[in-house]
């Protein structure tokens, strides 16, 4: 893989985990001159399985050490001018005007709508038209909390909670994890001003996935643990929404177990989750699927796909993936990664032919998405690099320009 921040991003992965040059090379069992070599940009490019190594090593997901596809276009900045708004937004300026009641012609409504279509553009990795949205959706939902009736103030703390969710979720993937605990916890401030129980365990679960990205796996896994057992001894998982944020929960607890090295726990708790999931089906519907956590057969079988594939069992992920039946509310951004998934899952188990095809699939589905993302040309060019090329990996490699 080549990519000149490689470096830098491992050796921040690396002093956030409290871990020496040495213990990284010991816990990854990767040689200690190529991180050295990494770290000091004599070297820029390693093999899938030694990155693959150093991510379960500093225990985070491969992308994390990888990249993210990119939040912004990609002649944008990081910190550019819509991104500087959304952290205005998230974090107006000391000392800022009390939010104004909003105006005539208001509409509680209207803005929930505009919220949840930002939640499924995010869900589409469409994150420059989520990132234009969001700082008026922040500034109407406060300005919705301070109106005179109480309903309204109510659903105004529920939409601002809903809204600084979306822009946390949106900051981790720009790799401001910082900022995305802060906009977590201001969310999690309005979803006590609420009347929505189920807002705040849904705020927690971005909490655990955000303390992941940051290697905080104790963290993560405690703060989910704690929530999901909430939800239940609370009697919320008796309605289809309530199902969904506790499996949500436990699946985000299971990826932070298997990140510690307990797969066996993880796999015992996706087990149990599946078997959950087939309720959300026969449970009274809550309405709206865009504005709750995403559970079902097909997601906790994607997220046991990938951490199978993750974790050294591509074996196990192939066979879970073998067959898969997606529910039509699944997220276009779950299908992809199935399908890169699947798709490492083939390379790791040496079937160059099978990782194409299913590759070849994924380019058809997302075809943007596929070129920015990291692993798929981290999978192409391992390919690549293989004396004899599969059929249809040149117009691959070409696409994502690892042909070089």
């Amino acid at each position: 893989m080549a990519n000149e921040d490689l470096g830098r991003t491992l050796r921040r992965l690396r002093r956030l985990a409290s871990l020496t040059q040495e213990e990284l090379a010991e816990r990854s069992d990767v040689c200690v001159d190529v991180v050295r070599q990494l770290e000091q940009g004599r070297k820029h490019s390693a093999r899938l399985p030694t990155l693959h190594a150093l991510a379960n090593g500093l225990g985070v997901e491969l992308t994390t050490l990888l990249g993210d596809p990119p939040a912004v276009a990609s002649t944008g900045e990081s910190d550019g001018p819509r991104f500087v708004a959304v952290r205005r937004a998230i974090m107006p300026a000391l000392r800022s005007p009390e939010p104004e009641p909003p105006a005539g012609g208001f509409s509680p409504e209207r803005l929930r709508e505009r919220i949840a279509e930002g939640w499924t553009r995010y869900h589409e990795a469409d994150f420059d038209t989520v990132m234009t949205a969001l700082p008026e959706l922040i500034t109407n939902a406060r300005s919705a909390t301070v109106a005179d009736d109480d309903d309204e103030r109510a659903a105004g703390f529920a939409a601002l909670g809903k809204a600084l969710q979306l822009a946390g979720h949106v900051a981790v993937r720009m790799g401001k994890t910082d900022l995305a605990l802060t906009s977590l916890e201001r969310a999690a401030d309005a979803a006590g001003h609420s009347g929505d129980p189920l807002l705040l365990p849904m705020i927690v679960n971005s909490t655990a996935w955000t303390y992941q990205r940051q290697g905080r796996l104790e963290d993560a896994l405690a703060v989910a643990v704690r929530a999901a057992a909430d939800v239940a001894e609370g009697g919320l998982d008796g309605t289809a929404d309530g199902l969904k944020v506790w499996g949500a929960l436990t699946m985000s607890a299971a990826t932070s177990a298997a990140r510690s090295g307990d797969y066996e726990r993880a796999a015992a708790m996706m087990e149990t989750a599946e078997k959950q999931a087939a309720r959300v089906s026969k449970l009274p519907d809550g309405g709206d699927d865009r504005m709750v956590s995403v559970f079902s057969p097909s997601s906790v079988r994607i997220e046991r796909v990938r951490l199978a594939v993750q974790y050294g069992h591509p074996g196990d992920a192939l066979a879970l993936a073998k067959g898969m039946r997606l529910s039509k509310d699944t997220p276009p951004s779950w299908r992809t990664w199935l399908l890169l998934d699947v798709a490492r899952a083939h390379t790791d188990m040496g079937d160059a032919a099978g990782a194409v095809k299913t590759l070849e699939s994924l380019r058809r589905v997302a075809p943007a998405w596929m070129r920015h993302h990291t692993l798929a040309v981290a999978i192409v060019r391992d390919l690549w690099a293989l004396p004899r090329h599969p059929p249809g990996l040149r117009p691959l490699a070409e696409f994502l320009g690892v042909t070089d």
